[in-house]
């Protein structure tokens, strides 16, 4: 692995609208400088909430001052609950107050649920303002931040609301995961193994090999795990961007995942990367119980979602217990469900994903059912 001083870039191809995501250490305290070139006047809007300002907003309002630039923050509640319309309302309220306009740039300081609320803002205020993602959690580093997907949530389910709105550019600085939970740091590592299980057996390969660092925060295992999840990230994105074909495949484990996070109400008690390590292995079994994944590949991926602190078994997982029947009505409100046809992304083996867009809705109950050992 390379030493993880090392500034990477990784560019996400989009022709007019590409972008750089920058990995490095050291790169908040010198945020102005680095976004100044994309800067038309010296102001920029903060939007970061009530756990990350502590930690961290001081250091980029010092950075941008030092280029003459003001910085106004709005500062929300921490938590998958901030991501609904009124928290949408009340962020572009609060630049509209402040004079904002289509020439000023907006700062998501935070992990996915701010840059989903603040990319969504900055693509509808005044039809378009430019946004940069400054990714505080592993999981925004090397999922959320990266690809454009911004959105809210609705009664309905997670993510419903929302467009594809490309950053600017994704500033990722490995420091700010020495500040992060070990469960926060947990729940994104659900993301890492997501890219090795998808098509990268090599990848899967290492995070199995260094399990015990990247769940003790390992900053030489970290930053080759993001640099090589953005860089995934990054090439199936500019391969189909709006999620017509291949993208759907980076959903691996998630329509399993929102429906157990719709059935907690978004609350605190399961957050989305612990529901996606759990909904991974749900996908791994229903591959299994379709008779298309081998039984060694499946504990396989089971074995090494476990080995990164992640609960795989439904009956234990937090903010159970989970009802079979509920959590298929949720997945049947899924944004990828079309005429009635629920999409599930399944595999084959380890690093053999594939878009199953036929998904037999009873015979799903009754996996459901069976894993949650209710009727």
């Amino acid at each position: 692995m390379t030493p993880a001083k090392t500034e990477r870039y990784v560019r996400v191809e989009l022709g007019t609208r590409s972008y750089d995501i920058l990995i490095g250490q050291g790169l908040l305290p010198r945020v102005g400088a680095i976004i100044r070139p994309h800067l038309h006047h010296n102001r920029v809007f903060i939007i970061t909430d009530d756990n990350v300002a502590p930690l961290h907003l001081e250091t980029v309002t010092h950075s941008l001052s030092a280029e003459g630039v003001r910085a106004f923050a709005e500062i929300l509640p921490a938590g998958e609950g901030t991501k609904n319309m009124r928290q949408l309302e009340t962020v572009i309220d609060a630049m509209m107050a402040r004079g904002a306009d289509r020439k000023d740039v907006v700062l998501a300081l935070g992990g996915g649920v701010i840059g989903d609320l603040t990319g969504l803002a900055a693509g509808l205020l005044k039809r378009g303002m430019k946004f940069i993602q400054l990714p505080t959690t592993l999981l925004a580093q090397v999922d959320s931040s990266v690809g454009g997907k911004t959105a809210v949530n609705s009664g309905l389910g997670k993510n419903l609301i929302g467009l594809f709105n490309q950053p600017e550019m994704v500033i990722a600085d490995l420091d700010v995961l020495n500040t992060l939970p070990k469960r926060e740091l947990r729940a994104g590592l659900a993301e890492v193994i997501k890219y090795g299980l998808i098509d990268d057996p090599e990848f899967f390969d290492f995070i199995e090999a260094n399990a015990d660092g990247l769940g003790s925060g390992d900053i030489n295992a970290l930053a080759y795990a993001v640099q090589v999840s953005c860089e995934a990230k990054a090439r199936i994105v500019a391969e189909d961007e709006t999620e017509q074909d291949k993208r759907a495949l980076l959903n691996l484990g998630h329509t399993f995942a929102h429906a157990l996070e719709r059935a907690n109400g978004f609350g605190p008690a399961l957050l989305h990367g612990e529901a996606v390590g759990c909904g991974m292995a749900m996908a791994y079994r229903y591959s299994h119980h379709l008779g298309i994944c081998p039984g060694q590949d499946c504990e396989r991926a089971e074995r090494a979602i476990r080995a990164l602190g992640l609960e795989t078994n439904i009956r234990k997982l937090a903010g159970g217990p989970y009802e079979g029947a509920s959590l298929l009505d949720h997945m049947m409100h899924d944004k990828k469900t079309s005429g009635g046809k629920l999409t599930l992304i399944l595999s084959r083996g380890i690093g053999q994903s594939f878009i199953e867009k036929q998904v037999d809705a009873d015979n799903l109950r009754s996996f459901l059912c069976a894993e949650t050992d209710t009727v």
